[in-house]
């Protein structure tokens, strides 16, 4: 991706990461206190019988409480790294610890690390809420332009989980470390403020009550709803950022030009807020010949009135772009991000005058379920079951 050439001319440093407490449905994340939470953060991790949760920490396990109380004044009440206990709501007792860490306010940049989660927050809920409340505290309330997560190369859980909480691969460091006399190589993953905005709806997304059925089963997972690639066939596919807004603003312009005079009403496509379409909705970018050729836009929809589905809110292609199957790549990739995701059905709707889209659409599969008059135009509703 080429980034879009950002003005910093009026950058100033962002504040410390203050030490107040982090409020979410499932966690609260309170400032780390040795009194109120040593104690009882080491019985939870008690409840890791073989020792696994300390195999990738510079530290422990610890051999009884005055040693872990010891480590905790000596490594956990400092400025940098900055540790939050998290505390489970409903239990009202600590259950793990994070930290801001490599904090480094003149840049922006700021890393989360030093995660240790006891078997009481382990693959839970309220382990994922806890890392978006971290994300949250560092872009939105603190303007930070840069969030981080490095592992052991060999963590393979760790990486899994950056991956899923939607950080980006960027690299890795060779003999980075030497960790309780074993080398360790550093992977490396971030997520920069332009992703932020589309990394918090996904977030936003899962953690709704709404997402779980009442035995506690995801409707969506959270790895397919921060995915950075569409692939269908041999098409790829990648996901936009706010970095990406001119471009595809100025694809969308073109791409729905001639619909003005057909429909004889502004395209709807072309009356977004693209910053908030970027911003909560999934869009994808096909590339061609090094340029911007087609954009794909997708809104998940689960609950039970009104039926679980994929939407095709858009699929522009680029004016130049035409006639090369593009618009059917972006559909494939549509259906291909449905079954992604396990909705069972694309729906979209089209203007009835826009014969051509209305005929492809129907030659793809697509049914006709309505045609719905609106005050300026009449538009067709479809659908195509995908499962």
């Amino acid at each position: 991706m080429t980034r879009t050439i950002e003005d910093l001319s009026g950058w100033t440093p962002r504040l410390p990461p203050p030490r107040t407490p982090m409020e979410g449905r499932l966690v609260r994340l309170e400032p780390f206190d040795v009194a109120a939470h040593a104690r009882g953060l080491f019985e939870a991790y008690q409840r890791d019988r073989d020792g696994d949760l300390w195999t990738y920490m510079p530290y422990g396990p610890f051999a009884d409480f005055d040693a872990y109380e010891a480590h905790c004044k000596a490594v956990m009440t400092g400025d940098d790294p900055l540790f939050f206990t998290v505390l489970d709501k409903a239990a009202d007792r600590p259950v793990g610890v994070a930290s801001f860490m490599r904090i480094n306010p003149a840049h922006g940049v700021i890393e989360t690390g030093s995660i240790c989660y006891s078997p009481l927050l382990q693959r839970t809920p309220g382990a994922t809420e806890t890392m978006y409340l971290f994300a949250r505290r560092a872009f939105d309330e603190l303007g930070y332009r840069r969030y981080e997560w490095k592992c052991d190369n060999n963590n393979a859980p760790s990486k899994r989980a950056a991956l899923r909480l939607g950080f980006r691969y960027e690299g890795l460091f060779r003999k980075h470390m030497v960790i309780k006399g074993r080398n360790r190589d550093t992977a490396w993953f971030a997520i920069t403020d332009d992703e932020w905005p589309r990394v918090k709806a996904a977030h936003g997304r899962w953690l709704d009550p709404e997402n779980f059925t009442a035995d506690g089963t995801q409707r969506l997972t959270l790895s397919a709803l921060n995915a950075a690639d569409l692939t269908a066939g041999k098409t790829t596919l990648r996901r936009a950022d706010m970095a990406d807004l001119e471009p595809v603003v100025a694809l969308q312009r073109a791409a729905y030009a001639a619909n003005r005079e057909i429909l004889g009403a502004e395209p709807i496509p072309l009356q977004w807020d693209y910053k908030t379409v970027l911003a909560e909705q999934e869009v994808w970018l096909r590339q061609a010949e090094s340029e911007l050729a087609g954009v794909l836009i997708l809104t998940p929809v689960t609950g039970e009135y009104v039926g679980a589905h994929l939407y095709v809110d858009s699929i522009g292609v680029a004016p130049k772009h035409a006639g090369y199957g593009i618009g059917n790549h972006l559909l494939d990739a549509a259906i291909a991000r449905a079954r992604a995701l396990g909705l069972p059905e694309l729906r979209l709707l089209t203007g009835e005058p826009l014969v051509d889209n209305v005929n492809w659409y129907r030659r793809r599969g697509f049914e006709t379920v309505e045609i719905e008059a609106l005050e300026d135009r009449r538009v067709v509703h479809m659908r195509l079951p995908v499962a």
